[in-house]
């Protein structure tokens, strides 16, 4: 091992190659010429892996190798590709492999995953977000992956895979509390995260004056209820909630959610109250929104709880105490007790619209908000259905 060391100049490889050919020359080498042999061949190697590496396959000229080797044709591809189209376009390098046709292709044909990936060492990473397991085709309609992919529908399910991957990036779930009203067997709660985590991207670059709970008082409620009674009130809600630090997202829900509202904080502690419009009545409008509002100023504390409220359109029953209590802000905000205590009898006797319109007059709130609180008070909800009204149209 005399004056063997680690190579670090051209002429010491070159040196060390002479030495491993006159090593190898020898018919019968001692016991120390074979250790020479043998360490020379590793420093070798290891000059050459820093000095020249070799190029790993391109991964479709080893798509079409392993195809000679093994006599397989286009069509034996498909079920590693997806599609006879996907298979001509993969191999005219029309369209990349995606990470699912990659697993396919290492585990069916043993291709290495550092060719696939062209990343030497490296291996594929475990597959987290299945296509399966969201409402793909609404998410991507409802522009969730617009922000950073242009293509087409079918080019987002070819890659959906990585498109999730990125969405759901720097995401976190956090404990989800959820109102049900209703028993839906096939409620997602994927389907709820990835909701959820659309709203983080679109308030990502938002920023707003910095938020205190305790500027949530009775007179911010009335504040806000009190809006209603404008017929363009639903417009003027983000701007107030604005000036108090609270994000205001109007967001249609998905698929086996069954969400109509959802207040909750983003990672830098900013809050969110955010509804669906599921059911289009005013009135739903204003009861929802001051619901959300009551958890911000009672439950929500910090990022890792969330409230997710189902009110399948009419009932308001909840043996949660939270939620008996967010239910009983907003309907204090809309129409203080006191105040519907002396008017109710009236109001609920016979059916006279000039009467409600009165009352909304005098207190300054939406007819809708009236004619919705009778139609609870009486548990008849075929009542003044025209005073209800519509919201949606105002947020297109």
């Amino acid at each position: 091992m005399k004056n063997i060391h680690v190579i670090k100049t051209e002429e010491e490889y070159k040196n060390a190659l002479a030495r491993i050919e006159k090593l190898m020359e020898i018919s019968n080498p001692t016991q120390a010429q074979e250790d020479d042999l043998e360490l020379l061949g590793v420093l070798v190697a290891d000059y050459e892996d820093k000095h020249y590496p070799i190029d790993l396959p391109d991964p479709i000229e080893a798509i079409k190798f392993r195809m000679d080797q093994e006599g397989l044709t286009r069509k034996d591809l498909i079920k590693y590709i997806g599609s006879a189209s996907k298979v001509s376009e993969v191999l005219n390098h029309k369209l990349p492999l995606s990470l699912s046709m990659m697993r396919a292709l290492n585990e069916g044909l043993g291709i290495p995953a550092e060719v696939l990936l062209q990343k030497p060492g490296n291996e594929l990473p475990p597959c987290v977000h299945t296509i399966d397991k969201y409402p793909f085709n609404e998410m991507f309609k409802l522009d969730y992956f617009a922000y950073f992919f242009t293509g087409t529908l079918n080019e987002a399910k070819t890659r959906a895979e990585e498109l999730l991957e990125h969405f759901f990036a720097h995401f976190t779930r956090g404990e989800q509390i959820f109102c049900k009203k209703t028993e839906h067997v096939d409620f997602s709660a994927d389907a709820l995260s990835a909701w959820k985590c659309h709203i983080h991207h679109l308030l990502d670059s938002k920023e707003l004056t910095k938020f205190s709970r305790d500027a949530l008082d009775d007179k911010f409620f009335d504040r806000v209820a009190r809006l209603s009674f404008y017929s363009e009130g639903p417009k003027l809600v983000e701007e107030l909630l604005n000036s108090y630090g609270i994000h205001f997202v109007i967001q249609k829900h998905l698929s086996r959610t069954y969400l109509d509202g959802a207040a909750f904080m983003l990672p830098n502690g900013a809050p969110v109250v955010a509804l669906t419009l599921r059911y289009d009545r005013v009135d739903n409008f204003w009861f929802t929104l001051l619901h959300e509002l009551a958890h911000l100023k009672y439950h929500v504390s910090d990022a890792s709880i969330g409230y997710f409220d189902d009110f399948d359109g009419q009932t308001r029953h909840s043996e949660n105490a939270n939620e008996q209590q967010a239910n009983h802000q907003a309907e204090e905000a809309l129409i203080p007790d006191e105040v519907w205590q002396k008017e109710k009898k009236a109001l609920l006797h016979g059916r006279d619209i000039a009467k409600l319109e009165k009352f909304a007059r005098n207190y300054l709130v939406a007819p809708a908000v009236v004619a919705g609180r009778i139609r609870w008070e009486k548990q008849n909800f075929t009542l003044y259905t025209e005073c209800l009204g519509h919201v949606k149209d105002m947020f297109r």
